[in-house]
């Protein structure tokens, strides 16, 4: 697919400069040396995008464990900091497990415009530059709080090269991030394609399927075998079209196309609250926000990317 690095999260180019992760520490005190920060998983922003700080700045003394060290920009290292453990004055959290959290949160050392937001809400508003900055951090510091003990021994292990790795002091085990594969599936038949929404979802919100790719399985056959489960249609031939980092929390998502070999759906209502069949007449609908009752996939998303090229005939 020629645009497929088009793709939200994906296409920066960015210098991920490994040969620099076990010289973090003097790359830290370097005055052309940035970070950007993370609260809960929230990037800091400003109108026009990711608000980056200088090493010294005192927002980084909130910072948790350790710095990550992204990568190098024009010559200059590129830091993310997790300041997870500041808490915001009257803080309300009642909204932060919601579908999409609309709250922001504003440090006092930081300019009244600059906020912490969910990622899910602003992506689509950022430089392809900042998407991949913002989702690499995120899925690197959601990694570190979900395993910071070692699978080997049990024992608490530490942050080391710059945050790409966690090294056990009891055992000597080295633990690295982990990312999880899923298929995500534009499955048509003729003029149609399939779409489903999964319980809790929006009102009217669907999407492709998806699901997590299994240990010792191909792309195709995982393709084949989630679309069986979740609605009962068989798929026969499947080609791969893009992929998406999608760091909720930490998944690469390989967009593929499928040919349904029929239209009869069979739910399994523990994934699946509702499927159906599409039109491309329908989709351009839900597209233009006039369908009656289906509204598309959230902007930002690969399944968004893939549906909307899908209507322009320009998955080649």
């Amino acid at each position: 697919m020629k645009i497929a690095e088009t793709v939200t999260f994906g296409g920066s180019g960015l210098d991920r400069a490994a040969e620099w992760r076990s010289q973090a520490q003097d790359l830290a005190k370097r005055p052309d040396s940035q970070s950007i920060v993370l609260w809960r998983g929230k990037p800091m922003i400003a109108d026009d995008g990711l608000f980056h700080v200088p090493m010294d700045h005192p927002i980084l003394k909130d910072a948790s464990e350790g710095l990550v060290l992204l990568g190098r920009d024009g010559g200059s290292a590129i830091f993310a900091a997790d300041i997870s453990g500041w808490e915001p004055p009257d803080l309300d959290a009642s909204e932060m497990d919601s579908f999409l959290d609309r709250t922001e949160q504003h440090h006092p050392s930081m300019p009244d415009d600059v906020v912490f937001a969910e990622l899910r809400g602003v992506m689509t508003r950022l430089s392809l530059r900042d998407a991949e900055l913002a989702a690499t951090a995120k899925a690197v510091f959601g990694w570190h709080r979900t395993h910071r003990f070692c699978a080997l021994c049990g024992a608490e292990s530490v942050l080391a090269m710059a945050g790409w790795q966690r090294d056990c002091p009891a055992c000597g085990g080295h633990h690295y991030p982990r990312t999880d594969p899923v298929v995500i599936m534009l499955i048509t038949h003729g003029n149609a394609t399939l779409v489903g929404r999964s319980p809790g979802w929006p009102e009217g919100m669907y999407s492709c399927l998806a699901g997590f790719v299994e240990p010792g399985e191909t792309m195709e056959a995982a393709v084949r075998r989630e679309v069986f489960e979740e609605v009962g249609v068989r798929v026969g031939p499947v080609t791969y079209l893009a992929s998406q980092p999608w760091p909720f929390p930490a998944s690469l998502m390989f967009g593929c196309m499928g040919e349904a070999l029929g239209t009869e759906l069979t739910l399994d209502p523990a994934e699946i609250e509702d499927a159906r069949w599409v039109s491309r007449e329908e989709m351009a609908q839900a597209f233009a926000g006039q369908h009656p009752d289906i509204l598309p996939a959230r902007k930002g998303a690969i399944a968004h990317f893939l549906l909307q090229n899908w209507l322009a005939d320009r998955l080649d």
